[in-house]
């Protein structure tokens, strides 16, 4: 019998159409689900999707819950809860990304694993908050809730007007996450897993003049030929999340390799223009082969 797989994803976006045509390539279906569409019904036990019932598939893959991390994305991954009750295999399983999509949750999940990371402190005080930038002398302040860098604040100790600017920063963000900044020399990696197995690592190499590498400020993919040593840092950083499929963003230093976060959807574009390989594929294969067991 042909299993019914969707994707949860944004219509139209690569990555999920790559994973839905993947699939559809497999079993001759195809249904692309935007969770901004849906519908939790509780009393009839049904989650309602442009008349279909995600209810009545076999699995789903979770591709992208929202365009942009927020505590609104948290509650879409809580609707996912319903069909996961109700039989339907979710990879990966909401509860495993709902422990991503914050950050400080991530940060101290990977702290309390013992994996080496910044040098990261959190706190509401404005005091703290200064006194950190001061002892750190760079720093990087991060939105908990954002992706691609998007939100991020770099300052300097020295810089005149830095209290004022923590103070916006504050504005928008209660909760403040401060990360030294380190010497990345203008690279870091992207460790692809596979049900916990490394699958390849690729570099964003970051555009001159840009303090970060993401492709959203202009970085390239390039490939990355990692040691047994760093295969196993970025194993031990993904162990934790239990998640289908992931990245685990490495960063090389001075004093050694450092983690920033593991993602709560992996990095296919980078898969396949960094290692050539089709992430969507070998997602989709496993996918199968977990439903039809």
């Amino acid at each position: 019998m042909t299993k019914k797989i969707g994707v949860v994803g944004t219509p139209g976006k690569w990555s999920t159409e790559a994973l839905a045509d993947a699939l559809e390539a497999r079993t001759g279906y195809r249904q692309v689900i935007d969770m901004g569409r849906a519908r939790l019904d509780l009393a009839a036990g049904a989650l309602i999707c442009d008349g279909m019932d995600v209810c009545a598939l076999d699995g789903l893959v979770v591709k992208k819950i929202a365009e942009t991390y927020s505590p609104g994305a948290l509650d879409r991954l809580e609707m996912l809860r319903l069909p996961e009750a109700r039989g339907v295999r979710i990879f990966s399983r909401p509860e495993a990304i709902l422990r991503l999509m914050d950050r400080l949750a991530c940060t101290v999940t990977l702290a309390n694993a013992h994996i080496p990371m910044p040098p990261t402190v959190v706190t509401e005080d404005m005091g703290e908050a200064v006194a950190t930038l001061n002892r750190f002398g760079s720093a990087v302040f991060k939105p908990l809730f954002s992706t691609k860098a998007r939100g991020m604040l770099l300052l300097d100790c020295g810089q005149a007007d830095a209290a004022d600017r923590i103070a916006a920063f504050r504005a928008e963000n209660p909760v403040m996450y401060i990360q030294q900044k380190l010497d990345l020399s203008g690279q870091d990696l992207g460790m692809v897993f596979l049900d916990g197995t490394h699958v390849c690592t690729y570099g964003r190499i970051g555009q001159s003049g840009s303090w970060n590498t993401t492709i959203h400020s202009g970085g390239k993919y390039a490939p990355f030929d990692p040691d047994p040593d760093l295969i196993e840092l970025g194993r031990r950083a993904q162990a934790p999340f239990d998640l289908t499929f992931t990245t685990v963003d490495i960063a090389l230093t001075p004093a050694g390799p450092i983690v920033f976060e593991v993602s709560a959807f992996g990095g296919y574009r980078g898969a396949l223009e960094g290692c050539g390989i089709d992430a969507a594929g070998l997602v989709a294969d496993h996918v199968l082969k977990e439903v039809s067991a």
